[in-house]
């Protein structure tokens, strides 16, 4: 899997979550993962979450650390175990700084407060998945946490390299460990 910091601020605003939207954007084919900063405002007509738009719950952060990935080839239970796994990579390198973090399926809370937002879907060719993480918690529509507002975290990019370096890694290991095995 190819990983990507990009270095530009962009909005996250739901449509993103699209096919092809890393190839197309940054020339890089196949399974990826990339992460940027940015605000993030997803209204409820480009949400994926049909549970939010039910309970009318669009998503703002003045801030946020988003990951887009696109996998081909797996189908979307396969994408949803993907998803939880980032989540916990996500969990792991924070409580590897020190941070209590409790994880409620896809979901990471800080001090009892939303830190996280993910979601994964199936396009026609791929599986899609966007999670989302506080920068800031400052005027957010619910109690959020933020890795620097509330956690201290400066360094973002070197932040959102560790867990796609981890979350690429994983996913290999899987991969690989498939292909040791002999069929019975």
């Amino acid at each position: 899997m190819k990983t990507l910091f990009i270095e530009k601020t962009i909005k996250y605003e739901g449509w993103q979550l699209s096919p092809h939207w890393i190839y197309k954007n940054f020339k890089i084919q196949g399974d990826a993962i990339v992460a940027f900063i940015g605000e993030c405002d997803v209204k409820l007509d480009e949400m994926v979450d049909i549970e939010d738009v039910i309970n009318n719950e669009p998503i703002y952060s003045k801030s946020m650390l988003s990951f887009i990935s696109e996998q081909f080839n797996i189908n979307l239970v396969e994408g949803v175990y993907r998803q939880r796994l980032l989540i916990c990579k996500i969990k792991e390198a924070l409580e590897s700084r020190g941070f209590k973090i409790i994880r409620n399926g896809d979901d990471l809370f800080f001090n009892n407060k939303k830190l996280t937002v993910s979601i994964a879907t199936k396009s026609a060719n791929s599986i899609l998945i966007h999670t989302g993480i506080n920068v800031s918690s400052l005027g957010t529509p619910i109690p959020t946490s933020g890795l620097e507002t509330d956690m201290g975290i400066k360094d973002i990019k070197e932040f959102a390299q560790e867990v796609m370096n981890a979350y690429n890694e994983e996913t290999e290991d899987i991969i690989m460990a498939s292909c040791k095995v002999r069929g019975v």
